[in-house]
């Protein structure tokens, strides 16, 4: 019989290629890791790995294995977590991934909620950024992912189709503002049509930001000159701050972060993003994760 901790190990090994970083990332000992492989190549009747010179890789039934295990570790967390809830134990686990200034905004209100309402239940949080956060989730080392998509994005991340096997709860719809110094010559303006930064020095954010700004600057006829690239919002705005250039940060970056030196405008046309939480649907019919996501969505309407 195949033992869902066999599982998480081979999950592990095939995600690292060696016993000993497997070991590392699981926080156990390398022999105890070669051990549960054999007992799982045992239950399984069959090799499910090869050694190829320092690295280990998986057999053709160990890639078929790992490929389901996802969806099996999910579906018995689930189950546990159902007969938990049935059997009045008040006790659970939510492991959350949420965007960084998703976690600094909306999460901390949401986790509060869930602590006083429900003191058993243990939240875990780690941040990713979409789509290595919908990555996470259908791999299963996460049980709500806190995302967002741009409107229009054309390469199918974070788009309708491409979360079809998903459970959206959409949270809000976040406006990009546009940041200058503030002795810019447009730093008193109110608003600002993209088209009037065309000359500027652009501080772009994490990937998909920097991809969108440059699809929404060509829509109005320019291609930004991108001196800075980021993923930390506050290096963002310090960089606007110092003069060394312009940018655009969703509503909520600018809210967890203190703005010092940067005058915040209203961009033309508008530049939205949809904040939503995302989960399996197995995982959606678990009480601590629906309580979880209930949370995030009274925090989002604050």
């Amino acid at each position: 019989m195949i033992e869902a901790r066999h599982l998480r190990v081979l999950r592990a090994v095939a995600g690292t290629g060696s016993f000993s970083a497997a070991a590392r990332e699981l926080g156990c000992t390398q022999p105890a890791v070669s051990q549960q492989m054999k007992a799982l190549e045992q239950s399984a009747g069959t090799p499910l790995l090869i050694r190829a010179g320092r690295e280990m890789r998986l057999t053709q039934a160990g890639e078929a294995l790992v490929r389901h295990a996802a969806g099996i570790l999910a579906g018995l967390t689930a189950a546990e977590e159902e007969v938990a809830a049935i059997a009045g134990l008040r006790a659970g686990r939510v492991r959350l991934v949420s965007f960084p200034s998703g976690s600094s905004t909306l999460v901390p209100t949401a986790l509060a909620a869930m602590r006083a309402a429900h003191p058993g239940t243990r939240i875990s949080l780690v941040e990713a950024e979409p789509p290595r956060s919908v990555e996470m989730l259908r791999e299963g080392d996460c049980d709500v992912a806190l995302a967002f998509r741009y409107g229009g994005d054309g390469d199918g991340l974070g788009s309708a189709a491409e979360w079809e096997d998903l459970v959206v709860r959409p949270l809000l719809t976040d406006r990009l503002v546009g940041l200058v110094p503030e002795g810019h010559r447009l730093a008193g303006a109110g608003r600002v049509g993209m088209a009037e930064l065309a000359d500027e020095p652009w501080i772009a954010g994490c990937p998909r930001c920097r991809r969108h700004l440059v699809e929404v600057c060509e829509g109005v006829g320019f291609t930004p000159r991108i001196d800075f690239a980021t993923d930390d919002y506050p290096a963002v705005v310090g960089l606007v701050g110092a003069g060394l250039g312009v940018a655009v940060l969703p509503e909520l970056a600018v809210e967890s972060v203190r703005a010092k030196g940067v005058s915040t405008l209203v961009v033309e046309p508008a530049v939205e993003r949809e904040v939503v939480a995302l989960t399996l649907p197995d995982l959606a019919r678990v009480p601590a994760v629906a309580a979880t996501v209930a949370e995030l969505e009274r925090a989002a309407a604050r």
